[in-house]
């Protein structure tokens, strides 16, 4: 699923940090060592289709890496 954020992302929460997160190894493997988090927050999105639409997203971040691998979880109808 393809797709586009546009604007800015609102109600950032921190989901898992440190070990909690799953992917950790993936993720410092794969962009390097770093404070890895998973986030979430709603933003607006456009897909590949040209659909406009409200989504809760979640991602990974961390400091002087920046956030990574953005994935929808639901649309916000």
């Amino acid at each position: 699923m393809d797709f586009e954020i546009i604007g800015k992302i609102t109600n950032i929460e921190t989901i898992a940090r440190g070990t909690g997160v799953r992917l950790r190894c993936y993720l410092e493997h794969t962009y390097g060592k770093g404070r890895w988090r998973k986030m979430k927050g709603v933003a607006t999105v456009q897909f590949a289709d040209g659909t406009i639409c409200e989504a809760e997203i979640h991602w990974y971040e961390a400091s002087g890496i920046g956030r990574r691998k953005f994935k929808i979880k639901r649309v916000i109808l």
